[in-house]
């Protein structure tokens, strides 16, 4: 039976989230090493370059495991087909005309828009939109309190 509702997030998410509702965390859930995977030999040079740019990074803010290969060789492939089309698109333009003479969108733009929408879900999950970032909290040793009422209590009321 398909489980009803919103997919669960992970547990590794609400904690740099801070854990906004409050619920008891997932104890049972798999904790695999936080290392970042290995990139794929068959990805394209162009999702090669973006799992070279955001795979420390990810892996760093515990986010990129092992496990997690699948998910970003998705992430990484959608992007490199995203910006190919949208290469063509800057260089040819979206439309054409056609021997009638009727102007047609170029499949270039429907790529786009598709991959952009794949790419948009995988970054969803690995936290990569600036929606998905505000909901993260930096964990211990990441700086400063950025709140005055959090600074004052961790003080003693000395400021």
């Amino acid at each position: 039976m398909a489980q009803r509702g919103r997919k669960p997030k992970p547990t590794a998410l609400k904690q740099l989230e801070g854990n906004p509702g409050g619920r008891p965390l997932n104890t049972n859930e798999p904790k695999p090493e936080k290392k970042a995977p290995r990139c794929p030999s068959w990805l394209e040079d162009e999702a090669k370059k973006e799992w070279r740019r955001m795979s420390k990074t990810l892996e760093a803010m515990g986010l990129l495991t092992e496990m997690d290969m699948a998910a970003f060789a998705g992430y990484c492939q959608a992007y490199a087909r995203w910006r190919e089309a949208e290469e063509f698109l800057t260089q040819h333009g979206s439309m054409v005309r056609t021997p009638n003479g009727y102007l047609q969108q170029v499949p270039q733009v429907s790529i786009a828009q598709t991959n952009l929408k794949i790419m948009l879900k995988f970054c969803e999950q690995f936290g990569l939109t600036p929606s998905a970032r505000s909901r993260i909290v930096g964990g211990e040793g990441s700086g400063e309190t950025e709140d005055e009422m959090e600074r004052l209590l961790e003080s003693g009321g000395d400021l």
